[in-house]
């Protein structure tokens, strides 16, 4: 199937991953043709984090625009449990392994032998796994909002269960405030508030976070990668010397916490330089 019209999100398509589940995609043909004369740069594959999709995270904040300015094609994709994509409500189907797998599905799908991957917090680390199955396929990787530490793996998950399914019997109208409790409450509150939002499955937020817990970050050696984190997010700490460590690019941007780092401009600027 072709690509989209230059510059708009087309409809949604959809991959069949290795256990049969649809992945949902949106190609996105480049703006503007690419104008150095030279060999084609293969297309950016944008992999959004938890409790949201390709639409929420990339082309409402203006990440595809940007980038479809450069000359690039753009796909974005809805991880397993989001957006338009089947969500299945065993944790072991939602392990990274898995998900990554999908993301070979996705540029399997369009027919790209290669690409660019720009992960941001849970998507970095499906975009890591990626990486780890398939290096040759990946060009260049971003990796947005996490580090060594992964936030589901300090969770309780028994807790967690009754705060996401508190949360969306409150939102039915069918359940008391359940805003007291400890500040780990407040945080897990927060991210699985903002994914009940997105109209997001709570059986499957839960298994989303059981399978992917825990999940590394580890990357190929010798693949090029810009890290970038928010100055006031406390996701990714430990991100500047993980990026140290494995000699790679790193991006701070000032003032900037978990979801406003997503819009920097700085963020958009340093990626369009990275990828080239």
């Amino acid at each position: 199937m072709s690509p989209a019209l230059p510059g708009a999100a087309g409809p949604a398509l959809h991959a069949e991953a290795e256990d049969g589940a649809l992945i949902a995609y949106r190609r996105v043909a480049a703006a503007e043709p690419q104008g150095d004369g030279g060999s084609p740069l293969p297309p950016v594959l944008l992999v959004h984090g938890f409790g949201a999709d390709g639409a929420i995270t990339w082309q409402g904040t203006g990440w595809v625009e940007a980038l479809g300015r450069t000359g690039r094609e753009v796909v974005t994709v809805d991880l397993r449990g989001h957006g338009d994509s089947d969500a299945p409500l065993e944790p072991g189907a939602y392990r990274a392994e898995v998900q990554g797998a999908d993301l070979a599905a996705v540029l399997d799908s369009i027919g790209a032998p290669r690409a660019d991957v720009v992960g941001y917090s849970l998507g970095s680390r499906i975009a890591a796994a990626l990486a780890r199955r398939e290096p040759a396929r990946v060009r260049r990787i971003v990796i947005g909002g996490a580090g060594p530490r992964e936030l589901f793996a300090s969770w309780d998950r028994v807790r967690a269960r009754q705060l996401l399914l508190g949360a969306a019997a409150q939102r039915a109208g069918d359940g008391p405030d359940a805003s007291s409790g400890t500040p780990e409450d407040a945080v897990m509150r927060a991210v699985l508030g903002t994914a009940l939002r997105s109209g997001a499955d709570p059986e499957a937020l839960l298994a989303c976070v059981e399978g992917v817990s825990g999940a590394a970050l580890e990357l190929p050696p010798g693949l090029p990668a810009l890290f970038v984190a928010g100055a006031d997010d406390p996701v990714p700490r430990g991100v500047a010397e993980l990026a140290r460590a494995r000699g790679a690019e790193y991006l701070e941007v000032p003032g900037r916490d978990h979801v406003s780092t997503l819009t920097s401009r700085a963020f958009k600027d340093a990626v369009i330089r990275f990828l080239g």
